[in-house]
This record gives C-alpha cells, structure tokens and sequence, in this order.
C-alpha cells in the first residue's frame, strides 16, 4: 500500500480510442463514404445530434442526461447535465440558441448563444474501498477556478455525506472528514484568461486493516514445488481479487503438505508463519517464518506420532512501519501424524499334514492395523484377515493355514528334503501405510 495514494483526474467517459461495449459511438462519413469515429461511450446512449451556432456536433444522451459537444476526433466537452434522463431531440431556438427536448421527465431546454459567466463540472464517486484519510490536492488550472470536496460511506453522494468543503489550490489539507468515498467539483469563472483544469489529483491515506485468512487446507502424502516468481510491469489494483494457482505437488508418503488462502484489503503485502500444538498441548511451537508463499509442505518424521493443529499468522508487516502492522490468525483442522511402523510378533509356522499352521501378531503404538499379507515361497502376496474378521485395532491376531503346494514329479532323495523347506514372509500395514515385514523358514525333514 503507498501511504500517499493519489486519486486520479476521474473521467466518466472512457479512454480515446476504446470501442463501444453497451453504449453508442459517432461516426462521421465522408463524401467518399469512409467513416472515421469521432466519439465513443460505454455508458452514455446518444438519442439525438445537432449543430449549435457554431456548426459544432451536439449529442444529446442518456441515461444521465448529457449533452455532449463534439469537436473532432475524441476531442470532446461535457457541455451539461440536464435534469432529464434522456435528451431526445434538438431544433433551432430564436437568436441563435437551441432547443433541446429531455424525457424521462419530458422538459424542454433553452440553451442560448452567449457563454455562461460560470461552469461546473463533477467527478465521479471515487471508492478508496477501505476508511481513509484524505490529504492535500494538487490541480493543474489556470484562469478563474475553484475546487470543492466531499465525502462519505456510501456510494451515493445524497445520503449522509459531508457538504461541499472549498479546497486551497495551494496545496494546504483538504477539509473533510475520513471516509470510503470522496468526490471532487471544479467551478470555472468566466475571465481572461479563459478558465481551464488540467487535472485534479486527491491524495488519501487508507486506514489499515488486518489481513485475513479465508481457508486452511491440508495434505498429508504430498510435497510443494516452488513455484516460479514473475514480476510484472504493472502495479497491483487494491480491492481487486487475487487468482494464486495451486503449487505443483507430487505425492511423498513422509511428508504434509499445507496451503491456504488469504487476503488484505489494503493489499499489503503479506507475510506468514507457521506454528504447530500437539493434542492436549498448550504451546504453540513455532515450524516456519517468514513463509511468502502460501504453501508449504515438511517431512512428518519431525513430528512424534500423534494428533496435531496448525495455525497460520498472517502479518502486513513488510507494508508497514515497525509498530503498525496488524495480524490475523486462523487455526487447521485436526491431524495425525504416524511414521513409526508396527510390530511383528509371535511368528510361528508348523507343518500340520499338507498345511502351513501360520500364527503371528501385529501391533502399532499409535493407529490401527489396517491390512495383513503373506508370500509362500517368494510367491505373490496373498491378503490374510485377522481372526476377529475386522481390521480395527491396534493389536491384531493372524492365525491361518496355507495348503503345502505338491511337487509335480518325484524329486532325487537330496532334493527331496529342499523341497520339504518353506519360507513364510508376512507383512503388515498400519492406517498410514507404514509396512513392516517378518520371516520365518520351515526346515524339511
């Protein structure tokens, strides 16, 4: 945030050049028949053209009531703003001066040949989007002017703002008091030389307001790439929503990866840090600050096994002086945390007729035996269930036979023995995917 802002010359027209949207355009052809546009609006619907005295363009427009003289190629003046919302029709006035008609109430206009001895032109509403406090003017004039200011905290200049306050075109503070919006007007004086403004430059200060974290998501298994910083040309809009596209991740069974999103409506820039509190705990530990992105991912095995929360502290602080900077904080859900892998025990196989008697337990200190496989003779993996049916606990008992697989010829005495040899290998998975494996071999006799 620039503490000394300016507001810039605001213009209710758009920029020379742009087309069109939802509004009208003037062309004008020549006796060849190529169209050369004169003037454009996006907001402004032209009604009615004609000429006054001085054979100048005049549209009349809607729905503001405008009219509009036209003097070349986007050179054109804002000649008034008449009560009508519409002005739908020009016709000759007696002396030399025109008729214009409005609807929207139906009125008729007299505009005459002389020049007015004075002229006044408001800007629009300007929405510094949070409370500000204004500063001094600058305006670029000449001739016989003054500028007015006011403001308020809506949109809608009627309602409950402060009076037009005459502003010092010297530069001095302006005299109104802080609020959203502000509006500026100019008076030009009749005199030589011919009164004239520039532009008119308001400087304000936005109060400052905490930043704040809208969302915390977490990943656990996945791991953040950087991703690559583009510095552009062109300065950041306040109030304007920020698209930040999610970082590349690729899955990584030890780590946790966190993202969140967050915003400041001053659109300072934001800095952040990362604390973690185990379950039942009191203290948040600090994990990482100074954080610019908002993702980050770390190797779980820092953390003992267990249930966890993260918090997220954003601060405007590199957008303030030491002192003045605001904070704003929002908690995770809860998480676990399990990279210890269980325990095989009691491992036992007997050979019971042409079956393999296979018993073992499984035990993990913190989350509960998910699944249990074995592998006969370095064959595929086979799923076991415990003998409660239902993998829901810590500790869990296998207890299963495997049928003796028979040789398909009669092997050499020597031989005879090595084929009565059985490997068993079983391993066991936790709700984490943490393995753990056991063997045991059954000698031949």
């Amino acid at each position: 945030m620039n503490p000394n802002q300016p507001i810039g010359a605001v213009t209710p027209f758009p920029a020379p050049g742009l087309g069109a949207t939802g509004g009208s355009e003037i062309y004008r052809i020549a006796p060849d028949g190529a169209p050369a546009r004169l003037w454009s609006s996006r907001e402004d619907l032209v009604y009615a053209l004609g000429f006054d005295q001085q054979g100048r363009l005049l549209a009349g427009s809607g729905n503001h009531g405008h009219i509009f003289a036209i003097n070349g190629i986007d050179d054109f003046a804002d000649l008034l703003k008449a009560s009508a919302t519409q002005i739908t029709a020009f016709a000759p006035a007696p002396g030399g001066g025109l008729y214009a008609s409005g609807s929207n109430l139906g009125k008729i206009f007299l505009l005459g040949p002389a020049l007015e001895s004075e002229g006044t032109y408001e800007s629009d509403v300007f929405d510094a989007h949070v409370f500000s406090r204004f500063g001094r003017s600058t305006t670029r004039s000449s001739g016989n002017v003054e500028l007015f200011t006011r403001s308020g905290n809506v949109d809608n200049p009627d309602r409950n703002w402060s009076p037009w306050t005459r502003a010092d075109l010297s530069g001095a503070e302006l005299k109104i008091p802080p609020a959203r919006f502000v509006q500026w007007k100019s008076v030009l004086h009749a005199g030589s030389p011919a009164p004239r403004v520039d532009s008119v430059l308001l400087y304000y200060l936005p109060k400052n307001v905490a930043p704040a974290i809208d969302d915390i998501t977490l990943q656990p298994g996945y791991r953040y790439q950087p991703i690559p910083h583009v510095t552009g040309n062109e300065p950041p809009n306040p109030g304007q929503p920020h698209f930040d596209p999610p970082p590349p991740s690729v899955r990584d069974r030890d780590q946790i990866g966190i993202r969140w999103s967050a915003h400041d409506d001053n659109d300072d820039q934001l800095v952040y840090s990362m604390y973690y509190r185990g379950d039942g705990e009191s203290r948040w530990l600090l994990l990482k600050d100074n954080l610019s992105d908002r993702y980050y991912s770390f190797d779980a095995s820092l953390l003992p096994d267990g249930g966890y929360t993260v918090k997220i502290v954003a601060s405007d602080a590199p957008s303030h002086s030491p002192g003045e900077a605001l904070y704003a904080e929002r908690e995770s859900a809860r998480f676990e945390v399990d990279t210890t892998p269980p325990v095989i025990e009691k491992l036992t196989a007997v050979l019971e007729a042409k079956q393999i008697h296979v018993r073992f337990q499984a035990a993990d200190s913190f989350s509960s035996i998910k699944r249990a496989e074995y592998s006969l003779d370095g064959g595929d993996w086979q799923f076991v269930e415990p003998t409660g049916q239902l993998s829901d606990s810590k500790t869990e008992d296998y207890d299963f036979r495997i049928p003796v697989p028979q040789p398909d010829a009669t092997p050499p005495p020597m031989a005879a023995t090595a084929a009565n040899d059985h490997v068993v290998v079983v391993r066991a998975y936790d709700r984490f995917d943490n393995q753990a494996n056991a063997k045991t071999v059954l000698r031949g006799k």
